[in-house]
């Protein structure tokens, strides 16, 4: 039955050609350094799934945003669980992807022809922090509060348009209710929204050019 099934399938949507067109492919011999990559979008996935959950019962008002993160951690079914695996799982999420981006830095895996996708790859770096600096508003507790106003400070400090960005992030001259709705909305949808796109064009050029092997002696 699942034969015929997939055979079906196979006529209209032509699954056995995709299979060979995204994983039926040649590979280097590699080691666990090449599956940093596959871990960072494990860590994505992860993070999106557990965020989906959280968002179920989170509220993004100054009023009510800190009740609702106690409300989880207390109340919620396993929510002390899956805020754990979120929150840290942040914090992995950004050290995968960095030392993930140093081992293409050190293999000269970013040379001819990757150099686009060592550029995605920088984007996603920076994407990845930016999910990181704005999730940590969110609990709006004080810790999240002050560590904002340094991070959003720092940001005033660029040349010229300093004052803009802070004004940008902020959504005036201090943190408020605007601020923790500016960051929820980037944090759920807009940055994840251009992460997402970045690594579909991430995982297509490195179907198209394969992956890259560690250099030998002749290289």
């Amino acid at each position: 039955m699942w034969k015929k099934l997939f055979d079906w399938l196979d006529e209209r949507l032509g699954l056995n050609d995709l299979y060979k067109a995204t994983l039926d492919r040649p590979e280097p011999k590699g080691n666990w350094w090449n599956t940093l990559g596959s871990a960072s979008l494990f860590l994505f996935l992860l993070q999106g799934a557990t965020g989906i959950f959280l968002m179920v019962y989170y509220t993004p008002s100054p009023d009510h945003a800190y009740d609702s993160i106690q409300y989880i951690m207390n109340e919620v079914a396993f929510g002390w669980l899956i805020r754990g695996i979120h929150h840290w799982g942040a914090t992995l999420m950004v050290l995968v992807v960095f030392i993930h981006m140093l081992r293409v830095f050190i293999t000269a895996s970013y040379k001819y022809p990757r150099e686009l996708t060592w550029i995605i790859g920088v984007g996603l770096l920076l994407l990845t922090l930016g999910m990181g600096f704005t999730g940590y508003l969110l609990p709006w507790n004080q810790r999240a509060f002050w560590a904002t106003t340094v991070g959003t400070e720092i940001a005033g400090a660029v040349p010229f348009i300093g004052e803009f960005i802070t004004s940008a992030l902020r959504g005036g001259s201090d943190l408020s209710a605007l601020t923790l709705s500016r960051f929820f909305s980037a944090h759920i949808w807009m940055l994840p929204a251009l992460l997402s796109g970045l690594i579909g064009a991430h995982i297509y050029l490195i179907m198209r050019h394969g992956e890259s092997a560690f250099p030998d002696k002749d290289d």
